[in-house]
């Protein structure tokens, strides 16, 4: 059977390094960088092929530009970069295909960051004209960005048939972790799903079922199971054409005995942006109550169940974090989590990690995953498109 072999296990010196990071990272309405969680994960790896003399040569996206823009360029990427490998020069290449002089010049105290790769339309149409423009630069490829290893992508499964492929340090993290929980997670596993829609999630939610014990369902998805349960959500989010898909779930649910936990109270608000709230019982719900997050009855079912967990999983916040009125049942959750000291923990997710990121007590989370559809994808199916690339490099 085809493995991975991480750069740790290569032996790579003095080789220019063709890598997958990435750097899409949150952003302030002004464009300023908000959380740079993602560039800090990448440092070790960086640091351990810069030690051994390679010469890097970094590939990453910014959001999803439908054209050049300097919005979603990675100019301020490549700033904050610097400030975490201030011996190095960073240069940004605007347009590798235009002008290469940078990347064939590069000196040892230089790091190339190629401009936002989703730049070039042969990006995300895995185009192979493309792939090989990309490994022309280098002489070996690693992926450290398994967050984006869910992507039939270019620079995830385009470039590793052409060049002697590797595994970064952060991929390694996730994969070991992630294997670690499917095939060996201690009992009573715990898995928490929040976010929106639950069409996203329906096969992770489905894979869940029959490793977890209990599923704490929180948010817009909650909210499309209480109405497929007969109650009545007011004005909330929900998916109507996921109703059906509730009702199979609820059933898959009952027939593995695995418990799923609903919402009995919750927080509503007239709108989005209220800065006020009532709590209501899930039978009070008023046809002009919009529900935004978990009331304290649900936060201390919720909690009950957290406290005898001995592995949790946590993707997507319960409530609506984006107005701090409704963001308590989410920081709860994570406090709750944190105290349970005798826990493995698993917290995955662009909208979670928002909710948590300046939390204290970070460092009582087993992992924190930079993934949110990958880490979905990866429990789903037990591998990604990207993972299975860097195996067949290696046959």
């Amino acid at each position: 059977m085809s493995q991975i072999i991480y750069i740790d296990q290569a032996g790579l010196t003095h080789k220019k390094i063709l890598m997958r990071v990435d750097f899409n990272v949150a952003l302030k309405p002004n464009h300023a960088i908000a959380d740079d969680a993602r560039i800090k994960q990448a440092i070790p790896t960086l640091a351990y092929l810069l030690k051994h003399k390679n010469k890097l040569i970094l590939m990453a996206h910014q959001g999803e530009p439908e054209k050049r823009t300097s919005a979603d360029s990675l100019e301020r990427i490549a700033k904050r970069l610097h400030e975490y490998l201030t011996q190095y020069k960073i240069v940004l290449v605007d347009d590798f295909l235009d002008d290469a002089s940078a990347i064939e010049n590069q000196k040892e105290d230089e790091i190339i960051v190629l401009e936002n790769i989703r730049f070039y339309p042969g990006e995300k149409a895995n185009n192979p004209l493309f792939a090989k423009q990309l490994a022309a630069l280098a002489d070996v490829y690693v992926n450290d960005a398994f967050s984006v290893s869910h992507r039939n992508h270019t620079s995830v499964v385009g470039i590793p048939p052409l060049l002697p492929s590797y595994g970064g340090l952060l991929l390694k993290k996730e994969v070991m972790v992630l294997n670690d929980l499917l095939r060996h997670a201690h009992k009573p596993f715990v898995a928490i799903i929040g976010g929106k829609k639950i069409s996203t999630k329906i096969k992770f939610i489905n894979k869940l079922i029959t490793v977890a014990d209990s599923l704490l369902l929180g948010g817009g998805l909650a909210n499309t199971f209480l109405a497929a349960q007969g109650h009545k959500i007011g004005s909330s989010i929900f998916s109507k054409e996921d109703l059906a898909l509730a009702q199979q779930i609820l059933t898959h649910a009952k027939r593995a005995h695995t418990e799923i936990v609903l919402p009995k109270d919750v927080v509503v608000g007239a709108h989005l942006e209220s800065t006020t709230s009532e709590v209501r019982k899930i039978d009070d719900v008023q046809a002009t109550d919009e529900i935004l997050d978990i009331g304290p009855e649900t936060e201390a079912d919720f909690g009950a169940v957290i406290s005898g967990a001995k592995t949790i999983v946590w993707n997507g916040p319960v409530g609506y974090i984006e107005n701090p009125v409704f963001k308590r049942g989410t920081d709860f959750l994570y406090y709750a989590i944190t105290e349970n000291t005798g826990v493995t923990s698993v917290i995955g997710g662009g909208d979670t990690l928002a909710a948590i990121a300046k939390k204290e007590y970070l460092d009582k989370i087993t992992h924190i995953s930079m993934a949110g559809g990958a880490m979905l994808e990866f429990i789903e199916n037990g591998t990604l498109p990207g993972i299975e690339a860097l195996k067949k490099n290696t046959d």
